[in-house]
């Protein structure tokens, strides 16, 4: 089936519609598919949504050359021969490439394959089961879901409310994402993910970078560690991270963006970027006319079904339960899985870690900060275990001190940390932070997913030398406290 284009106030059938061709809805789309439900698939931007052209693709293209430079700088024999600066139009181009250069074509043809139909254009619920899509030429269709409708819309960026912050035009996470050149000098606001990446990738590219915190620390959702070391990190590489500092006002006279900070302090820069946040992407899909308020986040069961409509599913970043692509493609699997056995009338296995549940949403989702060094965690930290009520104890490691570390690069900074359920002797969260952890973690969630005991990880045998054998220094370190 091809992509609808007609302009004509048609109505069409299908057994599922999806609104939004991100990540999040075409795997919605590929498992209803699958299961031989006709689906169509809506979408106003374009195919293959936030992450391929603005967020996870472009942004860790842009990181990859960084951080392979820092570890070059830290490897005997490599060192004198990367201490010059990045091919910053290489680097842009390697981006570009990672965006296909933003056209979707390929994506296209994707949903092409699985036969699902594309309908371009902005999509909004009439009603119960419908959902009309305006073309960008006025026309209008009308797509009508015999078993369900499912919203994968995602989420924008949140900016605060300062007076004539439009008319600066300050950078989102999509302009930091997709510059066509380096800003001599970037303040960025916040200190989450897309902020520390973002100053860690600029900075590296050559601007001089300031970065304004309003709470304590940086990446405050994961363990204190975590961002210790990479603010140390930012600090040592060049850039101004100052934590406890509030943005009173932001104005941009002949091109200088002028900062003010609650404390009184003028920072002028080239650009300013808010990662400040995420909102919902439903301010306009027509929930008024289900009842539903615009804009807001939707409430979902873990068959990720709308809480008060049997029809209506909200996937990925719309029901808020874990703002990631990884997780949101996780949730469409089960989505989709869920429809198609609704739809069916099969059995419904939605009890926890079903194959309509996603119970990883509440005890093991993963996340990967790609800064230098990298931040990676699953499950809770220490004080998300105990706010829960668990008997728990934590168990640090220096990373350093495992041999694999050190032969990964020349003097190794990290940490790692387990937080052991003391009742259940399986692992509640696993924190990663160094060099390379990036493609530690995985195994960390497999550990907090199958909730293994702690007595069979000691089974679990690491190769020598790798970074993995800090599965062994924590045990160790378990059993010798």
């Amino acid at each position: 089936m091809t992509e609808t284009q007609s302009t004509q106030a048609e109505t069409l059938a299908y057994d599922v519609v999806v609104l939004g061709a991100g990540p999040v809805g075409e795997n919605v789309a590929d498992r209803t598919r699958a299961a031989g439900l006709t689906t169509a698939v809506v979408e106003s931007e374009l195919v293959g949504g936030e992450c391929s052209y603005w967020a996870c693709m472009p942004s860790k293209a842009l990181l990859r050359p960084v951080l392979a430079r820092a570890d070059a700088r830290r490897t005997p024999g490599l060192s004198g021969s990367v201490q010059g600066p990045l091919d910053t139009a290489a680097v842009l181009a390697h981006r570009d490439a990672y965006t296909s250069h933003w056209k979707d074509d390929g994506q296209v043809r994707w949903l092409e394959g699985i036969g699902a139909d594309l309908h371009r254009g902005h999509g909004r619920l009439t009603g119960p089961r419908t959902v009309t899509v305006t073309g960008a030429d006025g026309g209008r269709r009308v797509l009508t879901a015999r078993h369900a409708v499912a919203v994968c819309t995602g989420s924008r960026a949140r900016l605060p409310d300062l007076p004539g912050l439009a008319e600066v035009r300050p950078w989102t996470s999509r302009e930091a994402t997709s510059a066509r050149s380096v800003p001599g000098r970037l303040v960025v606001v916040g200190g989450g993910v897309v902020a520390t990446e973002m100053a860690t990738a600029w900075q590296a590219l050559g601007s001089r970078v300031t970065v304004l915190v309003r709470g304590d620390g940086l990446l405050s959702r994961m363990e204190p560690f975590a961002g210790e070391l990479v603010a140390e990190a930012l600090t040592e590489a060049g850039a101004d991270v100052r934590t406890g500092t509030a943005v009173k006002s932001v104005t941009r006279e002949n091109g200088t963006v002028l900062v003010v900070t609650d404390d009184g302090d003028r920072i002028e820069a080239d650009e300013i970027l808010f990662a400040t946040g995420r909102a919902p992407r439903t301010d306009d899909v027509g929930l008024e006319t289900i009842g539903l308020e615009p804009g807001s986040w939707l409430p979902v069961d873990d068959s990720l079904r709308v809480t008060g409509h049997d029809w209506l599913y909200a996937v990925g970043d719309v029901n808020h339960r874990a703002l990631l692509t990884h997780q949101g493609k996780y949730q469409a699997r089960i989505a989709g899985a869920a429809v198609a056995a609704r739809a069916t009338g099969g059995p419904v296995l939605a009890q926890d870690w079903g194959a309509h549940a996603a119970t990883a949403d509440h005890t093991a989702v993963p996340q990967v900060v790609f800064t230098d060094p990298e931040a990676a965690a699953v499950g809770l930290s220490l004080a998300e275990a105990e706010r829960a009520g668990h008997r728990v104890r934590a168990v640090d490691i220096d990373l350093s001190t495992v041999a694999g570390a050190g032969l990964y690069v020349e003097g190794y900074k990290g940490r790692a940390r387990m937080v052991v359920d003391l009742e259940e002797e399986i692992l509640r969260g696993v924190t990663l932070v160094g060099p390379g952890v990036g493609e530690l973690i995985h195994s960390a969630t497999v550990a907090v997913a199958a909730r293994v005991p702690v007595d069979r990880l000691w089974h679990a045998v690491p190769s020598y030398p790798t970074i993995s054998e800090v599965w062994l220094r924590l045990l160790e370190a378990y059993r010798d406290a």
